[in-house]
């Protein structure tokens, strides 16, 4: 049983540094096809493409897979799903008064104006 584990260990392990091999030459291979020819930036090395797709793990999605962004657009899902038309007309009344607030007024004027 122990020498199970141990295989799924090292197995994980050897995949992961295949996949950080292969996604760095990916990102190096284009940024070096691309970048130079149609911005003027430099040619990068292996190591720093493999920089820059570290940087974008952490700015655009972070560590949790995928991003936090999914959670909250699911559970709105969810919620929508199951309001009452009565709810979900009362949802939609209470979001355009925040997006539009005191502002929508004014607009209205101006509609009636023309």
């Amino acid at each position: 049983m122990k020498g199970f584990w141990l295989r799924k260990v090292c197995g994980f392990i050897a995949f992961a540094i295949v996949g950080c091999l292969v996604f760095g030459g990916i990102v190096m291979l284009l940024w070096n096809a691309l970048m130079p020819e149609l911005f003027h930036l430099p040619v990068v090395t292996f190591w720093q493409a493999l920089g820059l797709l570290l940087l974008t793990k952490i700015l655009f999605s972070g560590f949790r897979g995928g991003g936090p962004k999914h959670r909250w657009k699911n559970d709105l899902k969810k919620r929508w799903m199951n309001m009452t038309p009565e709810e979900r007309e009362k949802f939609k009344q209470n979001w355009k008064n925040r997006c539009w607030g005191e502002r929508r007024g004014d607009f209205e004027a101006q509609e009636g104006s023309l």
